[in-house]
């Protein structure tokens, strides 16, 4: 059997409902994840793969899917071994916002180039809504000098355990540490730098400050721009906290300590369910050109999750349908900041000469 759109990781909150919004499409889906039982229950009329990842990954090489969506953390770990498995002409989407994924994949553009594949990292709320309000404001423009962007997440929590995926992704962005571009290149910065309070068009004023993430390299490649900042309001507000940042990236450096914090962190759990903190998520530029013109703008969505959800589907079933292209890209710099808007996002723009 070959065809159709496979979802890796299908019994997490991301995946169960991709699935149901592939359905909704009109897609023919295969769930895949480690537990069969598990699976029944988030489709019991499609198609499961039970297994390991490798496990997984084999049957992905033999069947030929026309895309996968992968939801399984750490995106850094998984992505690469994923998206290897793929055979010619599969496609790869997943929602990545750990800097070493983006870079792993990115690394295998000629490679999926020569093979009819096209791989997207970070189809999620992070890099796409800070990616395609950049994209927006950069329309018909030169090349700008220096571009900021922020992430500004407003997540609504299910009970339950963090879980593996979301566990593991938090701790290899805080090892990762972090990072800016200066002078066209990126280079190590100080984890929780370049710190700045933000009013949103809702008039919530929220602190930002940088880690490196997906956001980052998104921007980046997006901009051409040499120097970019890419923060994000994950990063703790409170000083003291956020000066202690560098200092855990490096404690999970140290061997065995980052698979100890994963496993801990992955058990916490909560017992009930709490509403998102605000209104709306934001996604956030700002761009500066050589002249000392700037321009600002701001992507406006609901939950973040959700975003994040109707993101990778959109990409995914836009990938299905062949309108991608050979190749490793983000999602904006692929199919155009309008795929935010399809996403269900809305761009807000605060500075005078925008629309």
């Amino acid at each position: 059997m070959t065809g159709g759109i496979w979802v890796l990781g299908a019994t997490g909150r991301v995946g169960r409902e991709v699935v149901e919004r592939l359905h909704r499409a009109g897609a023919e889906v295969v769930v895949a994840g480690r537990d069969r039982e598990r699976l029944a229950r988030v489709d019991p009329d499609a198609r499961a793969v039970a297994g390991s990842l490798d496990e997984v990954c084999a049957r992905l090489a033999t069947e030929a899917p026309d895309v996968v969506v992968n939801t399984v953390g750490p995106f850094a770990v998984t992505g690469p071994r994923v998206a290897r498995a793929c055979p010619p002409g599969t496609h790869y989407v997943d929602v990545s916002d750990e800097l070493s994924a983006f870079e792993l994949l990115d690394g295998m553009d000629r490679e999926a180039a020569a093979t009819g594949r096209t791989l997207v990292p970070g189809a999620g709320f992070g890099v796409l809504g800070t990616e395609g309000i950049l994209l927006h404001l950069l329309a018909g423009e030169d090349k700008p000098s220096r571009v900021r962007v922020d992430a500004i997440a407003s997540v609504a929590v299910e009970p339950g355990a963090l879980g593996d995926a979301l566990a593991a992704t938090i701790v290899h962005s805080l090892r990762d540490g972090g990072r800016e571009v200066r002078r066209g290149r990126v280079v190590r910065a100080r984890a929780g730098g370049a710190a700045e309070r933000v009013t949103t068009p809702d008039g919530d004023v929220v602190t930002t400050a940088s880690l490196g993430g997906g956001e980052l390299f998104a921007a980046w490649r997006a901009s051409g721009a040499p120097s970019v900042i890419g923060a994000s309001a994950l990063v703790p507000a409170n000083p003291v906290l956020r000066a202690a940042v560098p200092a855990i990236g490096g404690v999970l450096r140290l061997p065995g300590v980052a698979g100890f914090a994963t496993r801990r962190l992955a058990r916490v759990t909560t017992t009930t369910a709490r509403e998102r903190p605000r209104r709306s998520s934001w996604g956030r530029a700002r761009v500066e050109w050589p002249s000392g013109r700037v321009r600002e703008g701001w992507l406006r969505t609901g939950e973040a999750m959700a975003f994040t959800v109707d993101a990778v589907t959109e990409v995914a079933l836009r990938l299905a349908k062949g309108e991608g292209r050979p190749g490793a890209f983000t999602p904006a710099r692929l199919l155009g900041p309008e795929v935010a808007r399809a996403a269900g996002g809305e761009f807000v723009v605060t500075d005078s000469t925008g629309t």
